[in-house]
C-alpha cells in the first residue's frame, strides 16, 4: 500500500514539474504552416499541403498552449507569407524556438508507395541528395525566376545562419518525441531521422529553428493517415514534447 501512495505521490510530484502546472508564459513558440494562399504545396491524389500542415500547425498550437506556453502562429488561415518573413516573425516576437511544418513528396510515381517516413531537418549545407532535392522543392516558390548566381547567393547565406548546434539538438528532441508518440498506435511508421539542408524558410534565423515534413503526400498509406485528426494530433503533441524537453534542458544549463 505505502509504494503504491509512493508511486502516485512521485507521478503527481513529476506532473507538476513537467505537465500543465508549471509556468511557461515565458516562452513563446513560433509555430509556421508551410505554404498558403497560391502556393498550394505538395499535391497528392488532390489533397493540398498547405491545407494538411495548416491543421497540424493549428493542433500543435492548441496543445503548446494547453501546456501553458504562449504561441503564434505566422498563418492561421489559407494565404501566402514570404519565405523571407516567417524566421522574421520569430525575431520580433522573440521565440524561444520556431518550428515549420510541412508535407513531403516525390516526383515518381513508381516510388509512390516507397516513398515514405517524417523527417525532422535543421538548417545547414549538405551533400546529401535527398535532402538536397527535398529542399530544393520547398525553396521553389522563393527561388522561382532566379538565375543560377542568384540561388547561390541565396542558399550560401545558409552558412550564416546561427543557432546550428541550438537547432540540431531541438530537432533530434523533436523527431524522437514525434516518433514515439506515433508509433504507440501506428507501429510502422517509419523514422525518416533527423538530417541537415539548406531551407530557405529557416534562413536568418536567430534562435532554435527546424523543418519538420510529417509524411509523404504522395503515399496512399502515408497520405490517408495524415489526413485523420488522430494522427494530426499524434504528431502535434510529439513536436510539443520535443520542444518541451529541449527547453527544459535549456534552461537547466543556460538559463535559456
Amino acid at each position: 500500500m505505502l509504494k503504491i501512495i509512493y508511486g502516485l505521490s512521485m507521478a503527481w510530484l513529476l506532473l507538476g514539474c513537467m505537465g500543465p502546472g508549471v509556468d511557461r508564459s515565458d516562452s513563446l513558440i513560433v509555430i509556421d504552416a508551410g505554404h498558403g494562399g497560391h502556393d498550394s504545396g505538395a499535391i497528392g491524389a488532390g489533397l493540398y499541403e498547405k491545407d494538411l500542415v495548416l491543421r497540424i500547425a493549428q493542433k500543435t498550437a492548441d496543445a503548446f498552449k494547453d501546456m501553458g506556453y504562449n504561441v503564434y502562429l505566422t498563418r492561421d488561415n489559407d494565404r501566402f507569407i514570404k519565405l523571407s518573413g516567417r524566421t522574421k516573425i520569430a525575431d520580433r516576437k522573440d521565440a524561444k524556438v520556431f518550428i515549420s511544418i510541412h508535407a513531403n513528396a516525390i516526383a515518381n510515381k513508381s516510388r509512390f508507395t516507397k516513398a515514405e517516413g517524417i523527417e525532422t531537418y535543421f538548417l545547414q549545407k549538405t551533400r546529401d541528395a535527398k535532402s538536397q532535392r527535398i529542399a530544393a522543392r520547398e525553396n521553389a516558390a522563393v527561388l522561382q525566376g532566379a538565375d543560377a548566381l542568384s540561388k547561390n547567393v541565396i542558399i550560401d547565406s545558409v552558412l550564416n545562419g546561427p543557432k546550428i548546434i541550438e537547432s540540431n539538438k531541438l530537432a533530434i528532441d523533436v523527431q524522437n518525441k514525434i516518433m514515439k508518440n506515433v508509433k504507440s498506435h501506428y507501429s510502422d511508421a517509419k523514422n525518416g531521422g533527423v538530417r541537415p539542408a539548406p531551407f530557405y524558410v529557416l534562413v536568418g534565423a536567430s534562435r532554435p529553428s527546424i523543418l519538420v515534413e510529417v509524411g509523404y503526400i504522395t503515399n496512399p498509406k502515408e497520405r490517408e493517415r495524415l489526413f485523420t485528426s488522430d494522427y494530426q494530433k499524434r504528431i502535434a503533441k510529439g513536436i510539443v514534447a520535443g520542444a518541451t524537453r529541449y527547453i527544459d534542458n535549456r534552461k537547466k544549463e543556460l538559463g535559456f
